[in-house]
């Protein structure tokens, strides 16, 4: 199931997306909230007359630096050994269609498309056995990274935090599996539609598996969380007019404009 989060007539729901043709999909309103038994309404809009929001509102995101080799590598890191994560605060999610304002502190913006892992209940110390039943489902990411500012600051905090630079979306698809998800589904980067990053799942270097049994151990996560997996080779600018897009098989393509901050 694809579980989209959307705002009609000022109202915000989700809804559970229907159909395969792009301009038939339609929107089967949830009864509920998908983090607990919830019902289709029989309730149907279509998804051209709505506004996709994030489709979960994080209390934290959970990212993972480094976890491709390749990506390691072309910016001069060395690989770590064991999974390397930092935070991105729940005021730099935004949606599918939102726009990335460009940071008045950096002159050098980078895309970095990457599996977000969206978790379903609340955890803590999760046995490797039963991370699956932790997830609610997977989405696309771009871990907007204001470069100049990683590399100048060392700390990532402002580098990697700052406004709008967590788009997230354009859904929660439910049906994809940890075992798909290590066999490789493939992550693409475009800007204005030329190919920038193409990756697959199976180069990661910790597993999905890996990551949530690393973060748990030290924490909870809630409802809603999301855990970046970490970007394939290919990063690179963005500029001010730019069109980003996040493609991942199995899941939808995220697509956000790149804009100069008012």
């Amino acid at each position: 199931m694809r579980i989209a989060r959307f705002s009609i007539d000022g109202n915000v729901a989700f809804g559970a997306v229907e159909g395969d043709k792009p301009d038939e999909l339609v929107l089967d309103i949830i009864k509920g909230i998908p983090f607990a038994d919830f019902e289709l309404s029989g309730t149907k809009v279509p998804l051209s007359k709505v506004r996709l929001l994030p489709p979960v509102l994080p209390n934290k995101v959970v990212a993972f630096g480094r976890n491709y080799a390749e990506h390691a590598k072309e910016l001069g890191n060395e690989v770590p050994d064991s999974p390397f994560a930092f935070f991105k605060p729940s005021t730099s999610v935004i949606g599918p269609g939102d726009e990335i304002q460009y940071p008045s502190f950096s002159s050098e913006l980078h895309h970095e498309a990457e599996l977000a892992v969206v978790i379903g209940r609340m955890c803590r110390e999760v046995p490797r056995e039963r991370v699956k039943d932790v997830i609610l489902g997977y989405t696309c990411a771009n871990d907007v990274t204001a470069r100049d500012v990683q590399k100048r600051e060392k700390q990532w905090a402002r580098a990697k935090g700052f406004d709008n630079s967590c788009p997230l979306g354009p859904w929660v698809e439910t049906d994809l599996d940890l075992a798909a998800i290590a066999e490789g589904i493939t992550i693409q980067c475009t800007v204005n539609g030329a190919q920038r990053q193409l990756g697959r799942t199976s180069e990661m270097i910790h597993s999905v598996e890996d990551l949530i049994v690393n973060i748990t151990e030290a924490m909870t996560l809630l409802p809603g969380d999301v855990i970046l997996t970490g970007t394939p080779a290919g990063v690179g600018p963005l500029n001010v007019g730019d069109e980003v897009a996040v493609t991942i098989e199995g899941i939808g393509t995220l697509t956000n404009k790149v804009i100069k901050r008012g």
